[in-house]
């Protein structure tokens, strides 16, 4: 069935349920969708996904494929999840954009902002719940887990670490970065990982902090933005980031990388999606959130080097990213809470680090 259809049907099953259940003060559905006679016909219009670049989790297939099945112009928009929020937070009056994807720590804070309302595709209840707003105002659609990101031939002689205590150990000095919890939200979940792995909870960031200050004593560095390219090039031998952030270049441009997920525990970095609350085209907005949690949209998100979130992994994909039993030691978290201390966490590492 085709992703368009399975849109219908799974609308009118709703507006149908809705009919079964006037009445229940429970309901916190989005309203009711077209009658099953009525075909969804997006031939000409235009889908505005905000945060949706080409080179990341496979976007420009995952764009190209929509549009090509839905008849419609499907760009590419290069905001980063706080620049999307902003954008959104600032046209809520008149939403120019349809749907959103976001790090996971920006859904809540969507919610908060009333800029997405409540919409549930075909298979939102195979989310964990952790993954997922109650009411359908955001979702996951994929993750990965915070790893490390090496540069054998920047170590030269020197093995990829596995753990986080090695990477406290004199050899490496020098050698490891990862982006500044303060600026950058992947900085916060490597954080936030370390943190976990080591015995800290959402509510006490210590172990965390302790280990952050061990690392910057042995010469790691947080730089504000993006630094993947700097692994890639050697200028930094060791990157702390997803683990998405790594395999493309290892396996598109065949750099030299060896990406572990450390042996005490990670934390997952999932990433959501949402539709627009008030948005141009509200039933094209559902149509693509659909795709993304079909099977086809799924695997085409997983040819990028993301886990799915519903499905298995491809096997081919399979061989090249983290095992299963390596991932299972990235934990899923109260990403809600987690967000929530952001600010705190923010505050008492910036004393920290001195």
């Amino acid at each position: 069935m085709s992703t368009l259809r399975r849109h219908v049907a799974a609308t009118t099953l709703a507006a149908l349920t809705a009919v079964a259940l006037v009445g229940c003060s429970s309901m916190t559905e989005a309203a009711p969708s077209p009658a099953a006679s009525e075909t969804p016909d997006f031939t000409g219009q235009t889908l505005i996904t905000y945060n949706s670049p080409e080179s990341f989790a496979n976007f420009s297939a995952l764009l190209a494929q929509f549009a090509s099945e839905s008849s419609v112009t499907a760009p590419s928009d290069t905001k980063n999840s706080g620049q999307a929020l902003a954008a959104l937070v600032a046209e809520k009056a008149a939403p120019l954009a349809d749907a959103v994807y976001l790090g996971i720590a920006f859904g809540p804070k969507a919610v908060e902002a009333e800029v997405t309302e409540a919409y549930k595709p075909e298979g939102f209840e195979n989310i964990p719940d952790n993954l997922k707003d109650p009411e359908g105002r955001w979702f996951a659609v994929h993750t990965g887990a915070i790893a490390f990101i090496c540069n054998d031939d920047a170590l030269g002689d020197l093995e990829c670490p596995t753990r986080w205590a090695d990477l406290l150990k004199p050899q490496y000095k020098g050698m490891v970065a990862y982006l500044d919890p303060s600026q950058a939200a992947i900085g916060y979940s490597v954080a936030a990982a370390a943190n976990l792995a080591l015995g800290g909870t959402i509510d006490d960031s210590t172990p965390g902090l302790e280990y952050l200050a061990q690392l910057k004593a042995n010469g790691a560095i947080t730089p504000a933005q993006t630094a993947t390219a700097k692994v890639v090039q050697g200028e930094i031998p060791i990157l702390i980031d997803a683990d998405f952030n790594g395999y493309p270049a290892k396996y598109n441009e065949n750099a030299p990388l060896t990406i572990n997920i450390p042996a005490e525990g990670s934390l997952q970095v999932p990433y959501i999606v949402g539709l627009v609350a008030g948005g141009p085209n509200p039933e094209l907005g559902k149509a693509w959130l659909d795709y993304l949690l079909s099977e086809q949209g799924q695997a085409t998100l997983a040819e990028g080097f993301v886990r799915p979130i519903s499905g298995e992994v491809p096997a081919e994909l399979a061989k090249k990213v983290a095992k299963d039993a390596d991932f299972e030691r990235a934990v899923v978290v109260d990403y809600a809470a987690l967000a929530a201390a952001q600010a705190d966490f923010v505050a008492a590492y910036q004393v920290a680090m001195g």
